[in-house]
Order: C-alpha cells, then structure tokens, then sequence
C-alpha cells in the first residue's frame, strides 16, 4: 500500500521552476512523492531539505546524497535550515494535508473508520491530545474550536452535547466522540460531520494554523528574489493565508501601498487563481477533492 499518494504532483513540481543547481526545501516531506520528483530535476550540485514532524514519515527517508530530511515541525524552518548551513533557498513546496498513511494507520484516532484512542497528533512527541481538548476545554472553547476550524453549522449545540457526555463519562475513543454528538448529524450526513468534527480537532491539537504562519512569514524571508513559494492547502483558513501573504505581504490581508499606489509585497502571484486537481486525478485519489494550489515567486527587487 502506497504511504500516501502525492496531490497535484506535476502541477506542484512545474511550479517551483527548479533550477538544477538550486537549494530546494520540502516542508511536508510525508511520503516522499514530491521530493523524489524534485531529486530527479536536480543535477549533483543541487540540494533538497525535507521536514516532517511525524516519526512515521522516517521509514521513506531518501538515500541520496543531495536529501537531508529534519525531524521537526516546520515552524523551525529558519532554524534548523541555519544549522545545516543553509540560509537562502531557491524554492519551497508545502503539500498541508494529511497523508494517507495517517488516516490508515488505525491507532493515531485520524480516521473515524477506526475506534482508537482520541490522539490525532502528527508529532507523538508532544503531550497534549484530542483526547485532552474533547474532556478538558470549556463549551465555549470547543464551539468556537468546532466552528472556526471545523466549519460545523451547528458548532454550538455540538459542543454543548460534548460537555453533556464527558460529564457523565470521560470521551476515551473516536467512537465515544462520534457517539457523543450523532443525534446532532443530519441523516446521510454522518461522514461529512464526523469529518469536519475530527478536522477541527487535528487543527487544534497540532497548532496547524499558528505553525502555517510562522513557516509561511520564514519562507518569505529565506527565498531568494526569483525563488518559488509553492502551497497545496486543503481547508478555507490555510488557503486564506497563503492568498493573503502573496496579494498583501502579509498575513492578515491589511495592503499598503508606496507612494505611486503600488501593493507594498515581496511576492508576485505566478497563479492569480488557485490550481485545483483535474477530474482524472479526483477519481484517482479522491483525497484531493478539496486542494488549492497557489505559486508565487519572491520579486527581485525585495532584500
């Protein structure tokens, strides 16, 4: 079975426009899809770094002399890049989803296929679990959890059915949570839920958002002028920012403008709308149903 299967691959690779000399950086190493694809376009002088939090994602690691792949979180981008020596970079490829192998591996609590503990963290070093959040937040917390990340509809009631639950018993497994809140689901809707309930948990757990943002503002910051910035996001939040940081420079979207009117950016949008999977690959891997690729390169005239 394969680890996970690469989104918009050739899309993605095409966008880095991949300078065989270049210093490449694949944040979301995962499976590997996409750095064995930027490997093939670089010659002996090129290099590639990869990140990836998840000790899983160790087993694919690349024997190849050009490939150093960081067992972190790539919020430490700039950090551990500096103590490869490593300052400037000529592109970055982030793939933001969840990789196949994550959500069939049965005890990480991804899938509510499985009945497994409540985890759902992508780094098992770190303590705090869904677990954790589902028992100890308050109603508000969660709602606000639940409907900001998890974009539920009735993200309010469901909290309240949380509490009410864990109250009587603490929630242990993914099939005590999806329990906890089925009188809530629409009819035939049951997958769709439970998937946007799970989701907002992960993003939670793994402080996803804050992460995006820190390495989004590194990445800025190490490309060289004419460097590509690559981003395949899967949720509204991820694809905001990343849209924001290329149209303002920044991440919350707040323009300015130089004295002749022109946005005040250190990028260019090489993709003014963002790049969605064809209906081959949709029926491939139907994973990809909800990826937004967006490229933009850093302008040459930045510092």
């Amino acid at each position: 079975m394969k680890y996970h299967l690469p989104v918009l691959l050739n899309e993605s690779i095409d966008g880095l426009n991949i300078n065989p000399e270049g210093t490449y950086v694949d944040v979301t190493f995962g499976g590997g899809g996409h750095s064995r694809r930027i490997l093939d376009k670089l010659n002996e002088n090129g290099r590639l770094y990869a990140f990836d939090q998840d000790s899983d994602a160790l087993v694919n690691k690349i024997d190849d002399s050009r490939f150093t792949l960081i067992h972190e979180n790539f919020k430490y981008l700039k950090s551990f890049l500096r103590l490869e020596g490593v300052r400037k970079i000529d592109g970055l490829l982030a793939d933001l989803g969840v990789s196949s192998h994550q959500f069939d591996e049965a005890n990480r609590g991804f899938s509510i296929r499985f009945d497994a503990s409540l985890d759902l963290r992508m780094d098992q070093r770190q303590e705090r679990t869904a677990k954790d959040i589902v028992n100890t937040e308050s109603e508000g917390r969660l709602k606000e959890i639940l409907s900001l990340y998890g974009e539920i509809p009735n993200a309010g009631r469901m909290a309240r059915a949380i509490v009410a639950a864990r109250s009587q018993k603490a929630i242990e497994t993914t099939f005590g949570l999806s329990k906890a809140v089925e009188k809530l689901i629409p009819r035939n809707q049951e997958n769709k839920y439970l998937a946007m309930l799970f989701q907002a948990l992960r993003i939670e757990v793994n402080g996803e958002m804050e992460a995006l943002e820190m390495m989004l503002k590194q990445a800025v910051e190490i490309l060289k002028p004419g460097g590509r910035l690559v981003v395949i996001s899967y949720h509204s939040l991820e694809d905001r920012m990343v849209k924001n940081l290329v149209k303002s420079g920044n991440i919350e979207g707040n323009i300015e403008k130089d004295f002749y009117g022109n946005v005040i950016t250190n990028l260019t949008a090489i993709t003014r709308k963002p790049i969605t999977p064809s209906e081959q690959e949709l029926q491939e891997n139907n994973r990809s149903r909800s990826a937004k690729l967006r490229i933009a390169e850093k302008r040459e005239e930045s510092v």
